[in-house]
C-alpha cells in the first residue's frame, strides 16, 4: 500500500465510522422529543422512561460522534494539504457554521440531560427539540461542503488561481439541496429501522413488552415514512448527477456506451475490458427516464469521458446496487407495516412482522455506507470535480500507511467500546423499567 492509497483508505475509514454516529445524532433526538411530548400530554410514565433511556443513547453517540468528527477535521489538513490550501477559503463557511450548530447542540443536550425536574417541563422539552434541529443542521452543513466538491461553485479558476471567491455561492452550490435531502432522509430511515429493530428484538425476547412496544412504534413510524420518501429524493439526486456528473452516473450503472433509450441495469458484473455488464437484468429506457424524465433521452456513457478521468466502475456500480437494494427492502417492509396499520391491524405485534424489523436492523446503515461510497468513489479521480485531482491534493509526507494502521486500530477499539456501552444500556433498560406498566 502506497501513501496515496493509505491516505484515501484512512479518510474512507474515518468517514465510514463517523457517518453512523452522525446519522444517529441527527435523528435520535427527534425520537426522544416525540416520546417526551407524549409524556407531557398524557402523563404516562412509560414515555418519560423511554425519553430518559433514549437520551442516554444520544449522549453516547454524541460523544463518539464529536471525537470522530474532530478527527475528520484534522485529517483534512493532515492528509490533503493541497486541497485545504485552495479549498479552505472557499467552502470554509459551512464548516464554520457547522461548528456553531454543534456548539448549540452540545449546550442544549447538557440542558436536557441535567434539566429533569429543574426546568419548566415545556422549556425542558424545547431543549430536546433544539438538540435535534441543531444536529440536523450540522449534518446538512457538512453535506453542503461535500456537495461543493461534487459541484464546485463560488470562485473563478484562472491560470491555476482561485479568484473572486463567494462563500455563499459555494455553500449553496447546485448539488447541496439534492445531497442534503437524500442524506437527511437516509439518516431517518437508517436510524428508524435500527432502533425499531432493537426494540422488536426485545419484544420477541419478552423483555418489558409495553416499554419496548411503545418505543418500537415511534421508531418504526419515523423509519418507514423516511424509507417510502427515499426513492423520491433518490430520483432528484439521479437527475442532478446525470446533469453535473455524467461519468459518475455512467459508473453507477456501468453504462459504457452513450445511447438513447438507455436501459436501467439491475445487478450484473461489469466487464471493463469488453465494455459490457454480464448477468444483469435490463429495463429498456428506464435509465433515460431516471436521468432525464424521458424514455427516449440520450444518456452519456463512459465512452465520452477520457480513460484517465473515468471513476472505478466496479466499486461504484456494486455500491450503487447495494444502496438501491437495501432501500427497496426497507420500502417493502414499510409498505407491509402501513398495510398493517391501516387494513390489517392483526399483523401488528405478530412475530413475523417483528422478525422482519429485526432482520432489517443493519440494512439502513449498509445503504448509507454504500451511498457514501458511490458519492466519493464515483467522483474520482477528482477531489474537486473537474478542477483538482485527488492525487495532486495528497500530502507529500511519507509514512501515511502507518497512520492508517494506527487509526484503524483506534476505530476498531472505539467500535468495541461503543457496542459494549450500548449493550449494557439496553440491558439496564430492561432492568430499570420492568415495572412501568
Amino acid at each position: 500500500m502506497d501513501d496515496f492509497i493509505a491516505a484515501r483508505s484512512q479518510m474512507a475509514l474515518s468517514l465510514g465510522f463517523h457517518i453512523i454516529f452522525s446519522c444517529i445524532g441527527m435523528v435520535m433526538p427527534f425520537f426522544m422529543a416525540v416520546a417526551h411530548y407524549y409524556w407531557l400530554k398524557t402523563g404516562n410514565i412509560i414515555y418519560k422512561n423511554i425519553t430518559k433511556a433514549w437520551s442516554k443513547g444520544v449522549a453516547i453517540f454524541f460523544a463518539t460522534g464529536a471525537v470522530s468528527g474532530t478527527v475528520l477535521s484534522f485529517e483534512l489538513g493532515l492528509l490533503w494539504p493541497g486541497f485545504m490550501k485552495h479549498a479552505g477559503p472557499i467552502f470554509g463557511m459551512p464548516f464554520s457554521l457547522e461548528g456553531t450548530a454543534f456548539f448549540i447542540e452540545a449546550i442544549a443536550l447538557g440542558f436536557f440531560l441535567y434539566g429533569w425536574d429543574r426546568f419548566n417541563r415545556w422549556f425542558h422539552w424545547v431543549t430536546g427539540v433544539i438538540v435535534g434541529v441543531s444536529g440536523l443542521l450540522s449534518g446538512i452543513l457538512v453535506v453542503a461542503a461535500n456537495a461543493w466538491m461534487n459541484s464546485p461553485a463560488g470562485f473563478d479558476y484562472v491560470n491555476g488561481q482561485y479568484l473572486n471567491i463567494d462563500p455563499i455561492a459555494a455553500m449553496f452550490n447546485d448539488a447541496w439541496f439534492s445531497q442534503a435531502l437524500h442524506m437527511s432522509i437516509a439518516a431517518f430511515a437508517a436510524t428508524g429501522f435500527a432502533v425499531a429493530g432493537i426494540h422488536a428484538l426485545m419484544i420477541l425476547r419478552g423483555s418489558n413488552i409495553i416499554f419496548h412496544s411503545k418505543s418500537f412504534k415511534i421508531a418504526a413510524i419515523f423509519g418507514t415514512v423516511a424509507a417510502v420518501l427515499q426513492p423520491l429524493s433518490g430520483d432528484i439526486s439521479a437527475k442532478d448527477v446525470a446533469q453535473r456528473q455524467p461519468a459518475k452516473l455512467a459508473a453507477m450503472e456501468a453504462h459504457y456506451k452513450t445511447e438513447k433509450s438507455a436501459s436501467l441495469v439491475i445487478g450484473g458484473i461489469p466487464d471493463d475490458k469488453n465494455q459490457r455488464v454480464n448477468y444483469a437484468v435490463k429495463i429498456p429506457g428506464a435509465l433515460s427516464y431516471l436521468a432525464h424524465g424521458d424514455f427516449e433521452s440520450e444518456v452519456t456513457g463512459l465512452d465520452k469521458t477520457p480513460k484517465e478521468n473515468q471513476p472505478p466502475v466496479a466499486i461504484t456500480h456494486y455500491a450503487f446496487q447495494i444502496m438501491v437494494g437495501m432501500g427497496m427492502i426497507m420500502m417493502l417492509i414499510s409498505v407491509i407495516y402501513f398495510i398493517g396499520i391501516w387494513k390489517q391491524k392483526k399483523w401488528l405485534g405478530t412475530k413475523w412482522l417483528l422478525k422482519l424489523f429485526v432482520a432489517a436492523t443493519p440494512i439502513g446503515f449498509i445503504a448509507v455506507e454504500a451511498g457514501w461510497t458511490v458519492t466519493e468513489v464515483g467522483r474520482q479521480p477528482w477531489i474537486i470535480n473537474g478542477v483538482m485531482r485527488t492525487a495532486d491534493a495528497v500530502t507529500p509526507m511519507p509514512g501515511i500507511v502507518y497512520s492508517f494502521y494506527l487509526f484503524t486500530a483506534m476505530y476498531v477499539s472505539l467500535s468495541i467500546i461503543v457496542v459494549f456501552m450500548l449493550y449494557r444500556q439496553i440491558k439496564m433498560v430492561g432492568k430499570l423499567y420492568d415495572n412501568t406498566h
